[in-house]
């Protein structure tokens, strides 16, 4: 029987540093026989030595469109905007099944390559539990940059450029740095708190310092009479990790915002689930993804108290945004706040994974990829009918 080969390629996204699969994981799949093949990229937390090392194949940096068409081509986030035809099958986050922008012109691209997409995020296990997420990291990394991003808003300017930090000790210690110490002065509200990517919110809080009782941690029961919520205006800092599967009310409105005044208290949001161009997005009040080098953008709440230091760093920020009146308000919406830990991110995923890989050659009948790969021709039919193909 030929060896189940696998392409790990490099990621395009700036300041993207995780992998799907880790040295750890690349020498167990080989020890099963496996044939790893693995781009050179500088950018990943982990070396090309240490993929060497273990016995994978290194090849030349994004040269995965060469590879052989029976290989799958393994990633995480998605692909450069394109209209190339994708022949390959792709095991990636493709972000293109719950309609966010763009969504049929990047499964369209499958339909004209003839490919197939194994979208990791629909990887799901026997109880439709995602078999492998960064949801943890992800709230964990989310909470850390609505503090930096309170801490800055609290000096008078906007929180710059974020860098990964070498491990989760270092993460806490910085964050608690920033805000002067500890965050014990904070009150913070966290919704979908339940779930992994919240549990991961709740305990940055708490090892910055937060007092429990001011770690407000809301999930289904407490969102079921529907928004949008006073309780949000009355925190600090709101982080939003909800799994968004259908229309609801919004958590939070530009209209409720402004009729608050001066009297919110809410500063910062942190959108971690950045549902931004999913058309029920419930935090309707910005628009936009924002990014590492720039990881805040101001909401428009009516008129704001001037920043001067803040306009000067903010020369895109359009004049009404800091007029007199009502406090700023920011939020942080990247999409992968994981890579702020990449090394222990990447090393849960790719743990939590491997036994879904392990079954790739049996992938026709495996039900985790029987599964994915059903949806994806049902998403695949929708596109088609969307473009009309």
């Amino acid at each position: 029987m030929a060896k189940q080969s696998l392409w790990l390629r490099c990621e395009k996204k700036p300041f993207e540093r995780r992998t799907a699969i880790t040295p750890t994981t690349a020498k167990k799949l080989i020890d099963a026989g496996f044939e790893i093949f693995v781009e050179r990229d500088s950018q990943r937390i982990f070396k090309d030595e240490e993929y060497e090392a273990i016995g994978c194949k290194l090849v030349e940096h994004n040269s995965w469109p060469n590879a052989p068409r029976d290989i799958p081509i393994i990633g995480l986030k998605e692909l450069p905007e394109s209209d190339e035809p994708l022949p390959h099958t792709h095991i990636q986050f493709a972000h293109c099944y719950k309609q966010q922008g763009g969504w049929s012109k990047v499964l369209a691209r499958f339909h004209r390559g003839g490919g197939t997409l194994y979208d990791l995020e629909f990887l799901n296990d026997e109880n439709g539990r995602r078999v492998a997420a960064f949801g943890y990291h992800a709230g964990f990394a989310g909470s850390a940059a609505g503090a930096l991003a309170y801490a800055a808003q609290q000096r008078g300017v906007e929180l710059g450029q974020l860098e990964p930090y070498e491990n989760e000790t270092a993460m806490i210690e910085g964050v608690k740095k920033e805000l002067g110490g500890s965050g014990k002065n904070l009150k913070v509200l966290v919704i979908g708190a339940l779930g992994r990517c919240g549990n991961g919110a709740v305990d940055l809080f708490r090892k910055i310092g937060v007092r429990e009782d001011n770690i407000l941690k809301w999930d289904m029961a407490e969102t079921a009479k529907g928004g949008p919520f006073q309780e949000i205006l009355d925190v600090d800092i709101f982080v939003n990790c909800i799994y968004l599967s259908k229309p609801i009310p919004p958590f939070l409105t530009k209209e409720q915002i402004a009729a608050a005044g001066k009297s919110r208290r809410l500063r910062v949001v942190v959108d971690v689930s950045c549902d931004t161009t999913n058309p029920h997005n419930p935090i309707p009040i910005y628009n936009i993804n924002t990014t590492f080098s720039k990881p805040t953008v101001p909401v428009e709440v009516g008129s704001v108290d001037v920043f001067p230091m803040a306009i000067s760093c903010r020369a895109d920020v359009p004049s009404d945004f800091y007029s007199a009146g009502n406090p700023p308000l920011s939020v942080v919406s990247i999409d992968h706040l994981p890579t702020l830990l990449p090394r222990e991110a990447s090393e849960q995923f790719s743990a939590a994974l491997l036994p879904s890989l392990l079954e790739l050659p049996n992938r026709k009948t495996a039900r985790v990829w029987v599964e994915a790969e059903n949806l994806f021709r049902q998403k695949l039919e929708e596109a088609v009918k969307a473009e009309g193909l």
